[in-house]
């Protein structure tokens, strides 16, 4: 079975002339195009296009969605991956729509706000099976405890300044700065230190730094938080130089 361009633009909320955008830049084939010119979608394509739909949504541009897909070719696995993450998302996203609509319904009745409730879906525990899955059930253990040992103050506070570096690193990949130069030698350093301030993960390491890098690249979660793939390479080779350099 397969579906028209008209029907597929109309079920997807975009255009037969985006579709066939995607087409032009190798993003998206048709399976086939009818005697009438007009292109067809089966399954497998629709498939390909829930995950360039996907990747749309999480800020990449159709070069970085280009050098996703084509790092994850088999489009199953890639959508097991994307589910979980969705599913994650979701989870925190409730926790956060209810944490604000509490802070609402308190502010306009005057009651008195309780800092576990504004700030309830806003930590990092939703990554507990990624973590325990790349570093062992014991560095979970450990980064939660760090985590909860800290007071809501201190929580907001350490998300905030991974926010900032993050937004740092975006303004310097956008300006076109040279991964080698000062200024993204010193945003390396400060990642660095900020790294060494999280309980529960490996020693800062030459090769844990640079696998930190790759990683980046590689999974588009971590790469949105950076602008995109293009931004994370950037990240990744201003990370690989720091470490070449000083450890």
């Amino acid at each position: 079975m397969d579906w028209s361009i008209q029907e597929i633009a109309r079920l997807a909320g975009t255009t037969s002339r985006t579709l066939r955008h995607y087409g032009e830049v190798g993003l998206l084939e048709p399976s086939r195009i009818g005697s009438n010119g007009y292109r067809y979608y089966d399954g497998l394509a629709l498939a390909r296009l829930q995950r360039v739909l996907m990747l749309r949504d999480l800020g990449l541009g159709i070069p970085a969605i280009a050098e996703v897909l084509d790092g994850q070719r088999d489009d199953a696995e890639a959508l097991v991956g994307h589910l979980r993450w969705l599913e994650q998302e979701k989870e925190r996203l409730d926790r956060q729509i209810a944490s604000v609509e509490t802070t609402i319904r308190k502010l306009k009745g005057g009651e008195q706000l309780m800092a576990e409730e504004m700030l309830n879906g806003f930590d990092h525990t939703h990554y507990k099976e990624e973590v325990e899955e790349r570093w062992g059930e014991q560095s979970y253990r450990e980064s939660n405890r760090w985590w909860s040992s800290m007071s809501k103050a201190e929580q907001a506070a350490w998300m905030q300044r991974q926010k900032q570096l993050a937004a740092d690193w975006q303004a310097a990949a956008t300006a076109g700065l040279d991964p080698a130069g000062d200024e993204a030698q010193a945003l390396a350093n400060r990642h660095a230190d900020w790294l060494r301030g999280i309980r529960g993960v490996p020693p800062v390491s030459r090769a844990y730094l640079t696998g930190l890098g790759d990683m980046y690249v590689a999974d588009e979660r971590f790469a949105a938080n950076y602008g995109g793939v293009e931004g994370a390479s950037f990240v990744r080779d201003a990370l690989r130089l720091y470490a070449e350099r000083n450890l």
